[in-house]
């Protein structure tokens, strides 16, 4: 029989990709990779589920080619590597895409649509890419489990998110407060600060601020204010967001700061005022050369305004005093309008004296509750009390106020004119950035009135929701929350168990995360979501949190005996029936579970929590959701912690925060061992991006022109994984050309010279001992390369890794071994020596592929295949089956490597000489001049010697051992 090693006319990775992709699903290569692994030792892997609802893009092939990579390498080292699929099916992204297709908002919701419609619609659009992420997936060579997934919204994955918040609320660690909290009126929802903390979130945006006069009240306590003062009296207060001067309450001063009383007039209606400011911050508002102004002499519309400063005192000296309301638009009940102080008071801008509306801010909120200042809140129709703007954005309107709180506290002339009005332009639909503001319409009329001292366009960072990309308001919610900061210290201690890669995520942008911790804003106010298993009386003096399905059964069926429920809805579930059949009999998301009443310890009835929880819950939760622990898992038991895990350097504050708090909170436990924190994938400019920039690129289409594997290499050695890549298809190109293109040119040339001599790789071993030392050079090479990408890979480098492949490949292998063997395979008998040459290249070729494999799957299996159907010495049918290749110590000859290593840099040091004076190779030159700094230096030379001096085209080396005179250092400044 006559056996060939196949022979090619041209490399078509993306064709080869496609046929290799055929022979896997055929022969079951991805399952037989894990059967014949499943009594080895576990490696744990866990795959951060992406969401279908969305199109797969270039940067999900860079984190899946990580993952695939390390996950191949396990495999290969002989682990059982279960890779099981997940789909991320709950959150905003799915509902407010149901929301734009229905032509529908939140507030719709309930109303023109039911709750089960909606739910049902998000249930299916959820999943709508699912087959493009499975494409995908197919053909970059990510070998996971797609025919299992976990997904997140499955009832028994539910369940054991159930079981985790019941788990939570008997450590205490489960609590609800009434708080600001970071809300997104566009997604209708509060946020935690994990989720407000997204890349991109915080942007420079340009508003209107505006400084306003708050009229000082004259009494008693304030009478030192009004020595020698001919003009009214007015506190300065800076703001960012004018919407909320209607909100005002108090005004808050640092007591130890130094402030100014200063005579000037207002810059608008030129009115003569007398304003109090910090010290500090006095040349902000005045012109130093003004001071020496005449205030006699000033003419309303002069654009040089005069002023004197009358007195100065501590801030201490005006805590207590009152003002009139700047806006009285509705009258608060309680204490308000006064002075305050405030630990967070500064002179870093502003005023030194800051505006404080309790609703709208986390610090106004605190020190207002600790000084007895009321806020400002309205009373809705349903008798609720409510801040000014509603959870749309807009200033509530006339008619969602109780009439009686309108009669008695709204002045309805002056509020009329602003109700209905959102409080940021992005809020509306109708209207765009150039439509006037409501900051701007309300800095024009504290102008008029005489209110408004300074009003002027100002550039700040300010938070906008991760998903709507519409701004964020501070905002009164009753939430529930995780006391993630009861554990913050434990969290800290555990992550300094991890290996992250880079280490600096681990320690800087992740670790500074742990240490300014805040609890968990858990609750959110949604529709399509896992629900909050928490069920309270209505003065809620008693409640339960559920943990599963079995006691929800239950309870429902204490509360049909109690008379608060007809019958149990439920009532056909089946416990410890962990089927699909009995599991899709339920639904456990919201309006079914809405409809629960439950009865307490007390005998009174108990309705659930109406809120859904955070979605990042759900992806923290999949360790032991996706293994629907503790109820059914598998019988190897609970897989955690997970060996490693890898995702873009965004999921920092999302799926890794949550990954860590969960797994020390129930199991005092880091959730994963290892990690590499991809960077982002940028276009070749360095800008995000994005398909309304026109930058993005197809992933598809880019495979179909490349295909996978140079995809894959270029990605993973063009830069560390941590760093951002510039992606440019003309670097795919060139690792097409220059790695893929010299490996096969390589293999070509083995197999026609092979094929020529009927050399089959079944011919008796030469001892390497016996080869040749180009021979011993080359195989000792292979070996140290073994232990480079073991150490690599087994250190989460592969950046490294595939560096030193490459570098073997074309530096070593091509450009030196082949080419200085080539006679050696070109004519004469078919030897001992000829079979060494063959057998070298060979095991090279080989190796390589054994090596390069998890990084470039297609390529590398057709070669190792191409090589081994013809040796047979291996009985895998896939170089994915077999052992990852380790080193053999004795090969490794250091003295060798290096003597070699000083023969190719020599030569091509001496190359490039001749190359810049124009002196090309084949001329002959009598001498180079080498110097020798040591007598080992010297050995190593000679003993490569010849070979340069055949290798450059020349007769002698002559070694200088004195170079005084001969080398020049070049000083600093030459550098």
């Amino acid at each position: 029989m006559n056996r060939k090693f196949p022979e090619y006319k041209g490399l078509d990775l993306a064709e080869i990709n496609k046929e290799v992709l055929k022979e896997w699903e055929a022969n079951k290569t991805f399952e037989k990779s894990l059967s014949i692994r499943e009594e080895s030792p576990s490696f744990v892997f866990y795959e951060g589920p992406p969401s279908a609802n969305g199109m797969p893009g270039i940067h999900h092939v860079m984190s899946r080619t990580i993952k695939d990579i390390i996950c191949r390498f396990k495999t290969q080292k002989g682990f059982f590597v279960q890779r099981k699929a997940g789909w991320d099916t709950h959150g905003l992204p799915v509902e407010l895409g149901v929301e734009k297709a229905l032509g529908i908002t939140k507030e719709d919701i309930g109303k023109s649509v039911s709750v089960a419609e909606y739910n049902e619609a998000c249930r299916k659009d959820v999943m709508k890419y699912t087959d493009m992420w499975e494409d995908l997936t197919h053909k970059m060579g990510y070998w996971i489990d797609m025919d299992h997934p976990y997904i997140t919204y499955d009832n028994r994955y539910i369940e054991t998110l159930w079981w985790m918040l019941k788990e939570l609320h008997k450590k205490n660690l489960l609590y609800k407060g009434y708080t600001i909290q970071p809300f997104s009126p566009a997604a209708g929802t509060g946020l935690s600060t994990h989720e407000l903390n997204q890349p991109g979130c915080y942007r420079d945006v340009k508003d209107t601020t505006c400084t306003g006069q708050f009229k000082v009240v004259r009494n008693e306590d304030s009478a030192f204010l009004f020595e020698n003062a001919d003009a009214d009296i007015f506190f300065l207060a800076w703001t960012t967001t004018p919407w909320t001067f209607p909100s005002n309450t108090a005004l808050a001063v640092g007591p130890s700061i130094r402030y100014v009383k200063v005579r000037t007039f207002n810059p608008y209606t030129g009115s003569p005022l007398v304003v109090v400011l910090a010290k500090d911050l006095l040349s902000s508002y005045f012109d130093p050369k003004s001071a020496d102004l005449s205030l006699a002499d000033y003419k309303p519309g002069d654009k040089k305004i005069p002023y004197k400063i009358l007195d100065e005192f501590d801030g201490e000296k005006l805590v207590g005093l009152r003002y009139e309301q700047l806006i009285p638009w509705i009258k608060p009940d309680g204490d308000a309008f006064r002075v305050i102080a405030g630990d967070f008071v500064t002179t870093d801008d502003g005023t030194g004296i800051v505006h404080i509306a309790p609703t709208f801010g986390a610090d106004d909120n605190r020190v207002a509750k600790e000084s007895g200042i009321a806020p400002l809140l309205l009373r809705d129709k349903d008798g609720k009390q409510q801040p000014m703007v509603d959870r749309t954005g807009k200033f509530y309107l006339i008619k969602d106020l109780d009439p009686g709180f309108v009669k008695t506290h709204v002045d309805l002339d002056t509020y009329s004119e602003f109700s209905g009005r959102y409080v940021k332009n992005a809020y509306d639909e109708k209207l765009t950035e150039d439509d006037p503001s409501l900051d701007v319409d309300l800095a024009v009329m504290l102008k008029k009135e005489n209110k408004a001292f300074k009003v002027e366009k100002y550039v700040h960072n300010y938070p906008h929701c991760w998903r709507t990309d519409k701004p964020v308001l501070y905002y009164p919610l009753d939430s529930w929350f995780i006391r993630t900061t009861a554990v913050r210290e434990r969290m800290i201690e555990l992550n300094n168990t991890i290996n992250w890669k880079p280490q600096s995520t681990g320690t800087g942008r992740f670790g500074k995360w742990l240490e300014n911790l805040v609890d968990w804003n858990l609750s959110r106010s949604r529709y399509w979501g896992t629900p909050l298993p928490i069920w309270r009386t209505e003065d809620g003096k008693e409640e339960k949190c559920i943990g599963s399905v079995e006691e929800l059964v239950n309870e429902i069926d204490r509360s049909v005996r109690a008379g608060f429920m007809d019958k149990n809805p439920f009532g056909s579930f089946r416990p410890g029936d962990f089927s699909d059949e009995n599991y899709n009999k339920i639904d456990l998301h919201r309006p079914y579970v809405d409809d629960v009443i439950l009865v307490s310890e007390q005998g009174k009835p108990m309705y659930r929590e109406p809120d859904l929880i955070d979605v990042w819950f759900d992806s923290g939760a999949m360790p032991y959701a996706q293994a629907h622990y503790p109820f059914n898992p598998p019988e190897g038991g609970l897989q955690f912690p997970a060996d490693f895990i890898a995702e873009g350097v965004d999921q920092t504050r999302g799926w890794f925060f949550t990954l860590h708090a969960l797994a020390t909170m129930l199991f005092d436990s880091v959730a994963f061992k290892n990690i590499i924190s991809n960077g982002l994938v940028l276009d070749k400019n360095g800008n995000k991006m994005s398909k309304r920039l026109g930058n993005a690129v197809d992933p598809f289409e880019t495979i179909e022109q490349f295909g996978s594997d140079p995809l894959r290499w270029y990605m993973i050695t063009n830069a560390q994984p941590w760093d951002n890549l510039k992606f440019d298809g003309a670097g795919i190109d060139e690792v097409k050309r220059k790695f893929f293109g010299t490996l096969y040119n390589t293999y070509s040339f083995f197999a026609l010279y092979a094929n020529i001599d009927g050399f089959t790789g079944a011919e008796e071993e030469v001892p390497v001992s016996e080869r040749p030392e180009i021979d011993r050079w080359i195989i000792s090479l292979l070996n140290t390369l073994k232990k480079e990408v073991n150490d690599a890979l087994d250190s989460y480098e592969p950046t490294r890794a595939g560096r030193a492949i490459q570098e073997f490949v074309t530096e070593n292998l091509s450009n030196w071994y082949v080419r200085l063997n080539r006679k050696r395979f070109w004519g004469g008998e078919f030897d001992r020596d000829k079979i060494a040459a063959y057998q070298t290249l060979y095991q090279s070729l080989e190796t390589v592929a054994m090596l390069a494999a998890p990084i470039a799957p297609f390529y590398m299996d057709r070669l190792f295949c191409d090589l081994n159907k013809i040796s047979g010495r291996h009985s895998e049918e896939s170089v994915h089956l077999t052992d990852f290749p380790g080193a053999d110590e004795s090969y490794i000859d250091s003295s060798l490597e290096e003597r070699m290593g000083y023969a190719q840099q020599i030569s091509s040091m001496v190359l490039a000489l001749r190359r810049k004076v124009n002196i090309k190779v084949r001329q002959p030159l009598q001498k180079i001049m080498l110097p020798v700094y040591d007598n080992h230096f010297e050995q190593q030379i000679d003993a490569v010697k010849d070979l340069i001096m055949t290798e450059v085209n020349i007769k002698e080396i002559e070694y200088l051992k004195d170079v005084t005179g001969v080398l020049v250092e070049k000083n600093q400044t030459q550098l």
